[in-house]
């Protein structure tokens, strides 16, 4: 079963980090979603806490 996307629509790229501030994922991460394998899906879900900024 692949992972669900962490989308939840709130779709604005931050200028600084380039990141989406909604799903933490980079445009080419957002744009590559529906074609990426199982295991690179897990990988940026793994990796979207550490890019959450610190309050």
């Amino acid at each position: 079963m692949k992972p669900s996307t962490p989308c939840i629509d709130i779709c604005q790229i931050d200028p600084a980090s380039r990141l989406c501030t909604g799903c933490l994922r980079s445009i080419d991460e957002i744009t590559r979603w529906g074609r990426m394998t199982e295991a690179e899906r897990l990988a940026i879900m793994a990796a979207l806490p550490a890019r959450r900024p610190a309050d």
